[in-house]
């Protein structure tokens, strides 16, 4: 019995492994489509966010399985309940890089986006989901901090776009509103960040037992 629930757990592990990956691309994708003016194939990103959900969906399935049809112990119940959470970050995830490719279907002025830390941010973010799913799989503790640490960041990035952009905005007025849908899309990134920081917290949880969340309760 406890082989087959290992064997479970492992399957776990994977397919938290390709909702990741598809995480990675919907938001790579969505870059490409905001730094291409030649590129219009948001559909592409529509199809990924669809494919996160019915990952989600697969993964919830697979947790509610491993919770009726085997007897988890507390660190059990911890990766499974930490999973859970986490697919729901995930799924956040997915619907932000959908956010930012629909801007960036009616942005003409694409060429902006070079101009300020967008590709950065998008790097950043990418790593951070990368790397607290690899943590949670890996059951690496230091690892998952240094995921919530790198959110600094990401946040300093954001940061910079809404110093910098006041006066982008002032020497090229004409472009104004295009600036501005810059900071909303910035705003996305931070908020992926965030999430993939909130996966990272999850790992320490079901690690340790410990969330900050818990701690302040």
């Amino acid at each position: 019995m406890r082989k087959r629930f290992d064997q479970q757990l492992e399957e776990l592990n994977v397919e938290l492994i390709k909702m990741g990956s598809l995480c990675e691309r919907a938001i790579r994708r969505a870059v490409e489509l905001l730094q291409n003016t030649e590129d219009t194939r948001v559909a592409d990103v529509d199809r990924i966010e669809e494919e996160v959900n019915h990952k989600e969906r697969e993964i919830e399935t697979l947790c509610m399985k491993l919770l009726l049809q085997q007897q988890p112990v507390a660190r059990d119940l911890r990766e499974i309940s930490s999973a859970l959470k986490m697919i729901s970050d995930m799924e956040r995830i997915g619907d932000q890089a959908q956010d930012i490719a629909d801007m960036a279907r009616f942005m003409q002025v694409k060429e902006i986006a070079h101009k300020i830390h967008i590709g950065e941010m998008a790097e950043a973010t990418i790593k951070m989901v990368t790397e607290s799913i690899d943590s949670f799989v890996k059951k690496d503790l230091k690892a998952a901090a240094a995921v919530v640490k790198y959110d600094d960041v990401v946040d300093e990035l954001f940061m910079k776009i809404k110093t910098e952009l006041p006066a982008m905005i002032e020497k090229d007025s004409k472009n104004a509103e295009y600036y501005i849908d810059l900071i909303m899309i910035a705003k996305y990134f931070e908020r992926i960040g965030d999430h993939a920081e909130n996966i990272a917290q999850w790992v320490e949880y079901s690690i340790t037992g410990s969330h900050e969340e818990l701690r302040q309760e």
